[in-house]
């Protein structure tokens, strides 16, 4: 599939179902790929309002306003994006974030306190934190599929976040009308799966490279 019938189809998933955090942010990286920077920007930036708490949409999106030339912009959402990260746990993002505000030349936020606080009295009464969210849950009882990326999960995805991507998969699925069985229409489903767990490509391949 080519990257216009790739950008038709998620144009067409955000038509079906505009309050789809995953189909914005699916879309967004499409038009990132297509040299659509401000499309793209744009995406990341709705699937934000929709899910504040998806601390890798502020990520990108700053990086294709930088691409677009609007750094006023990028920097008011990488800012944003870093307090979010930060209070979130989502190190990798942060960091990115982070590093991208001191190449702009802008003040990164300090962050901790209340919020620090409250994280690390979590962790120390024991509870499992789901590394997506950032909040409390349940560990899943056992890996959900074998593999490198299985056991990941397991380690660091409550059994609440994950009942959750399975309500979103069966959208992904149904919306874009995969198969399975097909191997092209399953990486698909996988790469779905990915994003809305936190895992991107850096992860992701430090998790292969793990097995190797």
């Amino acid at each position: 599939m080519d990257i216009a019938q790739r950008i038709a189809q998620f144009e067409n998933m955000v038509q079906a179902d505009p309050e789809n955090d995953m189909a914005h942010f699916s879309l967004g990286r499409v038009y990132a790929e297509a040299g659509r920077a401000l499309d793209a920007a744009g995406s990341f930036l709705r699937c934000c309002q929709i899910n504040p708490a998806m601390s890798k949409a502020y990520q990108l999106a700053g990086e294709q306003l930088v691409a677009a030339g609007d750094t006023a912009r990028a920097g008011e959402v990488l800012t944003k994006g870093f307090t979010t990260a930060a209070a979130r746990g989502d190190r990798l993002p942060q960091k990115s974030m982070g590093e991208m505000l001191a190449k702009l030349g802008l003040p990164v936020p300090q962050t901790g306190g209340a919020a620090g606080a409250a994280g690390s009295a979590v962790e120390h009464a024991g509870a499992f934190v789901c590394k997506r969210t950032g909040r409390p849950g349940s560990k899943l009882g056992r890996q959900p599929f074998r593999g490198a990326v299985g056991a990941w999960i397991y380690e660091n995805i409550s059994a609440q976040t994950w009942d959750e991507w399975i309500r979103q998969g069966t959208k992904v699925i149904n919306e874009l009308r995969l198969d399975l069985s097909r191997d092209q229409d399953a990486a698909t489903y996988d790469q779905h799966m990915r994003e809305y767990l936190g895992i991107d490509e850096a992860l992701l391949a430090e998790l292969e490279k793990g097995t190797a």
